[in-house]
């Protein structure tokens, strides 16, 4: 008698513990990494909301300008004006959410709005990411190949190029969120981030996080491939620039190349330092400081490097400026 109260006894001690349990699973997420201290956030929002004006009219700027302009109808500058339009979602993904957390007192996320911000984040850095490599093997055929250049990209190769680069990239990562949205979120929820990232939310979930690992390695090898296409077509690139006789030829050559290659090293140098660290941790607020520079100030001197390093670029924004003048001037 007293093993089957006994039993009893932990059987509804076991379904108290399950209730409870299901009760207190996690429907929301706090951001930790904000400023503890009501000045600091105006003090940060300001130049945040600066930012993203400008990256947003920046990359706007950049895509209208390739589109009005018929010199730039080529495989180079439509990737370019992909990439800029690319770049206007990809801080969209999380700079609002930013700013919003800066002015409220509560500064939460949903778990729903945290693995949608996760996929929209990731999937369009993963489109930039493929895109920027089909750039490097564009500029490689291009300098390399000149004379098969026009036969090899042509405008349906680099349509599909483009499609497929935005197809892939959002494919890619739908089976991570998937699983990832299965996970049981029961304890903490506070992210130590300031935007919702893998590894800061798979600590907090209630299951063994030895995936963790797993995923690190899988983000690894995708980031050294790509990094490894592009370095090599690179090197090709400057053996094939430096023979080439003349001064001026040369100078030519790399200007094409150069804004390419200076938003290749901001776009993979942050992302090399936010995700090939594996299990090293860096203070919390040297990890502000780089997700900051990856998901922010990257796509801030994208518009930068493309309108500054490159002549025709500049020549398409002044045209576009001067035909707003003249439309603002007949209207009024």
């Amino acid at each position: 008698i007293k093993n089957c109260v006994f039993l009893c006894i932990t059987i509804k001690a076991a379904e108290t513990m399950m209730r409870s349990n299901q009760t207190s699973m996690v429907t929301e997420f706090f951001f930790s990494g904000f400023p503890k201290f009501e000045d600091g956030n105006l003090l940060f929002f300001i130049p945040l909301l600066i930012i993203y004006i400008f990256i947003i009219m920046g990359n706007l700027i950049v895509c209208f300008a390739v589109r009005m302009d018929t010199h730039l109808h080529n495989p180079m500058y439509n990737f370019i004006s992909i990439f800029s339009f690319l770049e206007i979602w990809y801080t969209t993904a999380t700079i609002p959410k930013m700013l919003s957390n800066l002015v409220s007192k509560k500064k939460t996320i949903s778990v729903i709005g945290c693995l949608l911000q996760m996929y929209f984040f990731h999937s369009l850095g993963n489109s930039e990411g493929i895109l920027l490599t089909t750039m490097a093997i564009d500029r490689y055929v291009a300098i390399c190949n000149p004379l098969h250049y026009p036969t090899i990209m042509t405008p349906r190769l680099c349509t599909q190029l483009s499609i497929g680069s935005c197809i892939f990239g959002f494919l890619v990562l739908l089976p991570e969120i998937a699983w990832i949205s299965t996970l049981p979120f029961c304890g903490p929820n506070q992210i130590h981030q300031i935007f919702c990232d893998f590894e800061p939310v798979l600590r907090l979930a209630c299951t063994d996080t030895s995936m963790i690992l797993i995923e690190d390695v899988i983000h690894a090898i995708a980031i050294i491939f790509s990094v490894l296409i592009i370095a090599l077509s690179y090197i090709r690139i400057i053996t094939v620039i430096l023979r080439i006789s003349s001064a001026e030829g040369r100078q030519k050559a790399f200007s094409t190349c150069a804004s390419h290659l200076g938003v290749f090293l901001m776009f993979y140098g942050s992302v090399s330092l936010m995700y090939l660290r594996f299990s090293a941790t860096f203070p919390p607020i040297l990890d502000k400081i780089i997700a900051l520079m990856f998901a922010v100030l990257a796509p801030c001197f994208n518009p930068i490097i493309y309108s500054l390093r490159n002549k025709d670029m500049k020549i398409a924004i002044k045209k576009l400026l001067c035909l707003q003048k003249v439309f603002y001037a007949s209207a009024s």
